[in-house]
């Protein structure tokens, strides 16, 4: 058996632990009929990841947690392959597809940097907050398109490197308008030691590694979006104020297809 690189055994120990905080939140997705996307659960309408119809196409999730994107590619006509690192994280996702009587989805436990699947088997592929963010960028990008079919498409979400930058590094209390981190030295964000809250290890890029990274592997990008929070937002979700979210983006969309 190949030895997991330590990320992903530490990400998944971490997720393991704490998969009983995010059965509620699933749950609520799981029974919403529109999708909503990231910290700020912005509608599909304003921040398309999801196309209206996925009929006829098979479909990957890398990172898929409790399997909430999963079921709403599902019911908009796709053949579903759902990854995810945390063994208890899909026990949620399977408990919830037994409770909603759906059996056509795949549910299996691996590492999104190595996916059991033959080259070309997807047309479609998305991410939010899964391997986005806790699988080494180059890694998982690779062999997602290496997943693809050509032309097909790869839509992920995650954070921001500028909230990155701004978060403290020691983990201890909300994001801020003081930069704490080198932008240009982004890369490993290992959050095991942290004071507040310890975590798994995150990745990040400036924006410009991003498409160098996207055109060495083979991708295009057809779009990309810098979310902030709505006007209406209050509060802090995850570590970031809504008033922060409001002047700068927390979060960050790339629509890219294979070459």
């Amino acid at each position: 058996m190949t030895t997991l690189p330590h990320h992903v055994t530490e990400n998944r120990r971490y997720w393991d632990s704490m998969a009983d905080q995010w059965v509620a939140s699933g749950e609520r997705a799981w029974a919403q009929s529109d999708p909503t996307w990231g910290i700020w659960a912005i509608p599909n309408d304003v921040l398309p990841l999801l196309p209206d119809t996925l009929d006829g196409e098979r479909a990957i999730e890398l990172g898929c947690g409790t399997g909430y994107v999963s079921v709403w590619m599902q019911r908009r006509g796709a053949d579903v392959y759902a990854l995810d690192n945390s063994s208890e994280q899909l026990a949620t996702a399977q408990r919830l597809a037994g409770i909603y009587d759906i059996d056509d989805i795949e549910w299996v436990h691996g590492d999104a940097e190595r996916v059991d699947q033959a080259d070309a088997s997807f047309g479609f592929a998305i991410s939010e907050y899964g391997a986005a963010i806790w699988c080494e960028p180059t890694r998982w990008l690779t062999e997602a398109h290496r997943l693809l079919r050509p032309g097909g498409r790869l839509v992920f979400l995650g954070h921001h490197p500028l909230a990155m930058v701004c978060a403290p590094v020691d983990g201890d209390g909300n994001i801020g308008t003081e930069l704490q981190r080198s932008y240009f030295d982004l890369g490993e964000l290992d959050w095991t030691d942290a004071v507040e809250e310890p975590g798994g290890i995150e990745f990040n890029l400036p924006l410009g590694e991003w498409m160098a990274r996207f055109r060495s592997i083979g991708f295009d990008v057809e779009d990309y979006q810098e979310v902030r929070a709505p006007d209406t937002a209050t509060g802090t979700q995850f570590w970031i104020p809504a008033e922060w979210s409001q002047r700068y983006p927390s979060e960050q969309v790339w629509w890219l297809r294979k070459q």
